[in-house]
């Protein structure tokens, strides 16, 4: 008995201090992060026409690289495709070989339904 309330004890008080832990780790990158959004608000504004105009040739250049990465990934999966199809007919043909008898029955049986 004293162990199991032992246990529930040492259970809340662990889920007490890792609430307070990661709240507080949490609250640290969020105030870090907008640290950094405000800086980059502060030199947008600072020089609104050159910042916008800096903003937009950066967001041209990542939407044109995204684009590529897009296509890139893209074609790396079409060759992954590929292969894997390549590589289920080399083992459907071993199969094939290897259970010739199956293939040559499954077959006859094919062309007796066609002729009925």
């Amino acid at each position: 008995m004293s162990q199991q309330d032992g246990f529930a004890s040492g259970f809340f008080l662990g889920a007490v201090v890792g609430s307070l832990v990661g709240g507080v780790l949490g609250a640290a990158i969020v105030s870090r992060r907008d640290a950094m959004l405000t800086e980059e608000e502060t030199e947008v504004t600072d020089n609104s026409v050159e910042g916008k105009k800096a903003a937009r040739r950066r967001q041209m250049k990542a939407s044109a690289s995204e684009g590529m990465e897009m296509e890139t990934a893209r074609r790396s999966l079409e060759d992954k495709i590929a292969q894997l199809n390549a590589t289920i007919d080399d083992v459907r043909n071993q199969l094939g070989n290897v259970n010739g008898s199956s293939q040559s029955s499954a077959g006859s049986e094919r062309s007796l339904s066609q002729d009925s």
